[in-house]
């Protein structure tokens, strides 16, 4: 089975993509072959539907950007309870270090709304981490699933706690932001303005990408253009 689905990667390689892929991935170590996501959750279904996928993560290669991204896709269309998929989520954070992979991974997830408090409690250790990408991680999974009316206060408290200095970790607070100023407005703004902890950067960035969004009206977003901050805090 391992040839196989390596010679099924290897058909559908797109050199081109590669090159192009390389640039928006720079952080990656891994080989990238150029395979665009859309046929990689082609695959990945199939994997899940005509093979023993569990088989396949256990033999899967760690060295290929799109291999690893495969498990992680063959892991969010997997049939399992929520306490397997938690074992297997957290067998494969550890092989993320790109945004792609992690912000691909996330949503593939589907988390189920009885499971969502949970994974609540399984994402928070995670805030923690030293490592940029278990920080993205925990981000990108509150802006998936926890942008909603019983928990985006606790959402907003979480962000403000956030002290990780990688760059991708500050990217994914403050699109969360964005898009918590979005569905939340008042509440975003009321952040936002508040004595809150959020690095010079993180803040103007969370501020732009409200801006960038056309969700947002123009009087407030001539609001937002003014709060943008000068001090390097």
């Amino acid at each position: 089975m391992k040839n196989k689905i390596k010679q099924e990667l290897q058909n559908l390689v797109d050199d081109e993509y590669a090159k192009f892929n390389k640039k928006l991935c720079p952080d990656t170590k891994k080989e990238m072959l150029g395979i665009r996501v859309p046929l990689l959750r082609k695959l990945a279904q199939n994997i899940v539907k005509e093979y023993d996928w569990k088989a396949f993560l256990n033999q899967a290669d760690d060295n290929c950007f799109e291999e690893v991204l495969l498990q992680g896709l063959v892991i969010g269309y997997a049939k399992m309870e929520i306490d397997e998929k938690l074992d297997y989520i957290q067998w494969f954070v550890p092989k993320i270090d790109s945004w792609a992979i992690s912000d691909t991974f996330c949503p593939t997830l589907k988390i189920k709304p009885k499971d969502l408090p949970k994974v609540w409690d399984f994402i928070l250790p995670y805030f923690e981490s030293s490592k940029e990408f278990d920080v993205r991680f925990a981000v990108i999974m509150m802006l998936d699933y926890y942008l909603t009316d019983e928990y985006v206060d606790n959402v907003l408290e979480k962000l403000d706690q956030v002290s990780h200095e990688g760059y991708y970790v500050k990217m994914a607070v403050a699109w969360c932001l964005a898009e918590i100023g979005i569905k939340f407005n008042e509440k975003a703004m009321n952040y936002l303005k508040s004595d809150n902890h959020l690095d010079t950067f993180t803040f103007n960035k969370a501020l732009q990408k409200m801006r960038e969004s056309y969700r947002i009206d123009s009087k407030q977003k001539e609001i937002l253009k003014q709060m943008k901050r000068t001090n390097t805090k």
